[in-house]
């Protein structure tokens, strides 16, 4: 409605000022054309504009929640990464206490075992001492016997009979 009044004012305006032969010539051509430019304008905000903006700020929105829930996962994954580095450690930890039990179990097994195996050493080194110990007395008196009566064999034969008796 006031569309048309303007309309209708601007063709009686250019009516009354209707004068031909300057540089523009105004007539009822100017408001006709300038009602098509505005149809035209409003034509193309409802056609193009609103559905390209709407299209441009579902696509800035759509962009925004991505950013958002790309953020919220990395702050997810940094959270995990932390925990996990946390877990890691203290397996480690876990992990080196069992070796260092292992390994002084081994060590105190190892220990015994030397020992053991000094121990049965040395048992046998003083039975092999004392064997031939034995064995160097056995000698011994059976040598005795023998340089004795070797040496009564060497005095009857030197001394003769003077021995014997």
């Amino acid at each position: 409605m006031i569309l048309l009044n303007l309309v209708s004012t601007v063709l009686l305006a250019a009516e009354a000022v209707e004068q031909k032969g300057g540089l523009f010539d105004v007539n009822a051509t100017l408001p006709i054309m300038a009602v098509q430019f505005i149809v035209f304008v409003a034509l193309l905000n409802v056609i193009f504009f609103k559905p390209l903006s709407k299209a441009i700020d579902d696509r800035d929105d759509y962009v925004r929640s991505q950013i958002i829930e790309a953020k919220e996962r990395l702050e997810k994954a940094e959270l995990v990464v932390k925990q996990y580095e946390q877990e890691l450690a203290t397996a480690r930890k876990a992990t080196q206490n069992v070796l260092a039990t292992a390994q002084a179990g081994a060590n105190k097994i190892r220990n015994e075992r030397i020992d053991a195996a000094m121990a049965e050493a040395k048992a046998k080194v003083a039975t092999a001492k004392a064997e031939i110990e034995k064995q160097k007395q056995d000698a011994t008196s059976s040598l005795d016997t023998e340089v004795e009566s070797l040496s009564r064999q060497v005095l009857e034969k030197l001394l003769g009979n003077l021995v014997r008796s």
